[in-house]
């Protein structure tokens, strides 16, 4: 399978580069994957009245971090940055990061961060494509550290700096458990008025945790889709979410998915039973989902709409049918869907 059968030509005026005013307000486009495959333009507040009164609906509750630092080799003139994408141990303080320039950033260099510097690091290892491996000095609180200096990792298509008011309108609503850089943009629709909503219709949520990282948002850069493989990031599944989920596959109701990291967690989890259900636990999740895939947990997905011959686009297409979720795609640009992060969103069912 080549990874250019996952192109579409989008103009870029249609990447939104700043949220709307409300969450709830953006549109939905509805994607019914069995025949005839129809496509039906509504908004999000039609979300609840599309689900079956019997669903569960599942979300990612990671909170985004402000994992992208600025600064410079210790005594050296000329800025670097580092985008913290997966911390490794808690003592010793180690982050695998991408830095740029990365031709810049050897292993055994000191990096300070701030101005004045608040935070230094060493550089351990250097992987491919700007990866390296650093270990933070000691700091009294290191997170608070990062909220102070640190910024939104807003996504690169985003061509602005980040606001104040990213931290809050880039991250959902039920956002509990930090350790992401990039948020899990379906939940970014949601509102206390529609959670409200579902729960008056009776459809039970349950939550999962996935901390994005190089996994998702890293590019393909080989030309076989079989090619690829994804980063590992950490996720944790709840005791009570485990029943929640295993009770709706035994009663035959439908887990509804919100965003793909909660696809990716689900379907992981039950390749580690090699059945149909999923264990309470936590690991590394690196399942690499593309056309061809059986599902044995997610039955509907909420989603954004992603980038080009992208994992996430791959994703939706094993869900929704290659042909079918292109079409789609297709349609969206016709008629002038907002895309990606901050964009409008679809359902697939």
């Amino acid at each position: 399978m080549q990874v250019s059968d996952f192109y579409f030509d989008l103009p870029q005026d249609l990447i939104a580069q700043r949220p709307l005013t409300e969450r709830a307000a953006s549109r939905l486009l509805h994607v019914q994957r069995s025949l005839p495959h129809t496509l039906k333009d509504q908004n999000f507040r039609d979300f609840p009245g599309l689900l079956r009164p019997r669903d569960l609906v599942v979300f990612n509750n990671t909170r985004v971090f402000p994992a992208r630092l600025f600064g410079r080799k210790s005594g050296r003139t000329g800025s670097i940055e580092a985008l913290l994408t997966k911390q490794v141990s808690d003592e010793p303080n180690v982050w695998e990061c991408l830095v740029r320039p990365s031709k810049k950033v050897l292993v055994g260099d000191s990096l300070v961060f701030g101005e004045p510097p608040e935070l230094g690091a060493e550089v351990l290892e250097r992987g491919s494509f700007g990866e390296r491996r650093i270990r933070f000095a000691p700091v009294a609180d290191f997170f608070r550290t990062l909220d102070r200096i640190g910024h939104v990792p807003l996504p690169p298509y985003i061509a602005r700096e980040d606001e104040r008011t990213d931290r809050e309108r880039y991250q959902t609503i039920y956002a509990s458990s930090r350790g992401s850089v990039a948020a899990p943009t379906a939940g970014l629709h949601f509102t206390p008025e529609i959670l409200a909503k579902l729960r008056e219709r009776g459809i039970e949520t349950a939550e999962i945790t996935l901390h994005v990282g190089l996994g998702t948002f890293q590019p393909v850069r080989v030309a076989r889709v079989e090619d690829h493989t994804l980063h590992g990031e950490k996720y944790e599944i709840p005791a009570e979410t485990a029943e929640k989920i295993n009770a709706a596959l035994g009663e035959r109701r439908r887990v509804v998915a919100v965003g793909t990291t909660t696809v990716r967690t689900l379907e992981y989890a039950a390749t580690l039973t090699g059945g149909l259900r999923v264990a309470a636990g936590s690991g590394e999740a690196n399942l690499f989902i593309y056309p061809g895939f059986e599902f044995r947990i997610v039955g509907a997905l909420l989603t954004n709409f992603h980038l080009p011959e992208s994992t996430l686009l791959m994703l939706v297409c094993a869900l929704g049918g290659q042909e079918t979720v292109l079409r789609a795609y297709r349609h969206s640009v016709e008629q002038g869907y907002r895309f990606y992060s901050y964009g409008d969103c679809m359902l697939v069912e």
